[in-house]
């Protein structure tokens, strides 16, 4: 091996997200066809810490791109969150002659990236999360994929709510954003839509929502609720209280997680991967990887992470407005 060559490397971090699959792909045949040395990291951060990685080769990353979940792992790290831990992580880096490291993962992981690259080691975002929650980028990979899913789950439930004339309230995840159920309650038709970001009144959002649809003829009802809402078993017990039609909760929950990752995650990952690996070619730390009108481009970590996430409010309203 050359002294000049360059090392670096790749994890995942955080909650999995489809896609992540093929940004670890596309790092590692991007940087093997530029003369790299690259490892993956096992398990997250915990790998810089007890030194879980393996050299990587072309036929490593063969026939993954189509595969959910990560195959390098993932987990948290209580210790790398401290000082030291940072310390020891950026010492195992440059034992093995890594000088930048690719980070796959959301926000926390993100944090995590920018304290390793203030210990000397460059880091790179790339933004891989179901919720679509990093404020400085208008898509994440994993996020086409979860709303897919959720939609073919909430046209199965629509199947049973229709057939025995219920309202079906169904909660998708998204803790802190509610992007999730706002595009799938869209694509299925839902009545109402709850989400973290606008304020609701049970009796105007729901129960007169419901109350004008059935004046119109209609005799089932989906109602879509993100996470971070939460409270659908409350709701349905409610809904069938208050107008006496038969209603059932449904959380989706980690089946969201899950599955083969569409074709707009997989080329936004490869896309992402491959700009990080271009970043680092040229010894560029301290970036995250994002998506803005379209286009991929990269931030200042620091920029990125300050960011506030803006909700798209006039898709809310179009919803409001057809969801009749």
């Amino acid at each position: 091996m050359s002294q000049t060559q360059k090392s670096i490397a790749v994890l995942t971090s955080g909650g999995d997200a489809p896609g992540m699959n093929a940004a670890v792909r596309a790092v590692v045949r991007a940087g093997i066809n530029k003369g790299m040395k690259v490892y993956g990291v096992y398990r997250g951060y915990n790998g810089l810490l007890n030194g879980d990685v393996e050299e990587m080769n072309l036929r490593s990353v063969s026939d993954i791109i189509g595969n959910g979940g990560t195959m390098l792992y993932t987990a948290r790290s209580e210790e790398y969150a401290t000082p030291q831990g940072i310390q020891r992580a950026a010492d195992f880096c440059r034992s093995i002659g890594v000088s930048g490291v690719v980070v796959i993962g959301g926000d926390g992981s993100f944090r995590g990236a920018r304290c390793l690259t203030n210990a000397g080691i460059n880091c790179i975002g790339v933004p891989g999360t179901i919720d679509n929650d990093i404020a400085c980028s208008e898509y994440t990979v994993g996020f086409d994929t979860a709303m897919n899913t959720a939609i073919q789950m909430v046209d199965r439930i629509r199947d049973t709510a229709q057939s025995h004339d219920r309202c079906s309230i169904v909660e998708v995840m998204g803790r802190r954003c509610g992007d999730i159920a706002l595009q799938t309650g869209i694509a299925t038709g839902a009545t109402a839509i709850l989400v973290p970001e606008v304020q609701y009144n049970i009796e105007r959002d729901v129960i007169a929502r419901i109350i004008n649809t059935q004046k119109t003829g209609k005799k089932h009802f989906i109602v879509v609720v993100a996470e971070g809402v939460g409270g659908v078993r409350d709701l349905a017990k409610y809904v069938e209280q208050r107008l006496g039609i038969e209603s059932r909760a449904t959380i989706l929950g980690h089946v969201q997680r899950g599955g083969s990752p569409t074709l707009r995650d997989r080329v936004v990952a490869s896309e992402m991967g491959f700009k990080a690996v271009e970043l680092l070619e040229q010894n560029i730390g301290n970036r995250v990887v994002a998506m803005q009108g379209g286009k991929i481009v990269d931030l200042d970590i620091n920029e990125a992470l300050d960011m506030p996430r803006v909700f798209d409010e006039e898709l809310y309203k179009i919803a409001m407005t057809i969801s009749i």
